[in-house]
């Protein structure tokens, strides 16, 4: 599937499911380090939607260290060019420069591999219209805003955000807006969740020391 200007995720290549071009992505790499700029570059015509899934599996993962933090500043800036309808993704070079561990990659297609491979084997194309153009800038304020979640310093924070980033990308390759929009509830829910939780804390410690 060529990419087109109908979506964000028009760059899939239908041939190869993204679970497999994660596995190639650790058996192509040069050395033991690679950049986010070659990382970006092996996805070649894939566009938004492969690149925004690999920043944000490592986010979905507990405990898997160094990665969430080197992804989330380039989440956050590739999910702001889709709210400005950029057609391809472009990093500046202070994120391309960001280096990754090839034995991270590794770990991440090993212990990710699994789960795409099986939401995969669910999706399929259905309310396409929800993955294309002008919708696809809407997606990306949810993409933005799950984007700085991540970014929070609190323990714990990344995962419901990362895993709602994986699923609306996918959603976007595979052209399944139910998909997408299930990602999109699963992050917005969250969102709520911590502005409830902060309201709350909030609104304890007045009464506390008001008391």
């Amino acid at each position: 599937m060529a990419y087109m200007d109908q979506g964000v995720g028009a760059g899939a290549a239908a041939e190869e499911a993204a679970s497999e071009r994660l596995e190639r992505l650790a058996h192509d790499a040069p050395s033991e380090k690679v950049t986010l700029g070659w990382i970006l570059d092996q996805l070649h015509e894939r566009a938004f939607g492969l690149f925004l899934l690999v920043l944000a599996l490592p986010c979905c993962i507990p405990f898997l260290y160094g990665i969430p933090q080197i992804v989330s500043l380039p989440l956050l800036f590739v999910s702001f060019q889709i709210v400005m309808g950029r057609r391809t993704p472009w990093l500046p070079d202070s994120l391309r420069e960001r280096e990754v561990q090839v034995s991270s990659l590794e770990d991440l297609s090993n212990r990710a591999g699994p789960w795409l491979k099986r939401i995969e084997k669910l999706s399929k194309p259905r309310l396409s219209f929800l993955t294309r153009a002008p919708i696809d800038r809407l997606i990306g304020v949810f993409l933005l805003l799950f984007s700085a979640s991540i970014m929070l310093p609190l323990p714990s924070t990344n995962t419901v955000p990362g895993i709602a980033v994986a699923i609306v990308s996918i959603g976007l390759l595979q052209r399944d807006g139910l998909l997408t929009a299930f990602g999109m509830v699963l992050g917005t829910a969250w969102i709520a969740t911590l502005v409830f939780l902060g309201a709350t804390i909030v609104s304890v410690l007045k009464d506390y020391l008001g008391g």
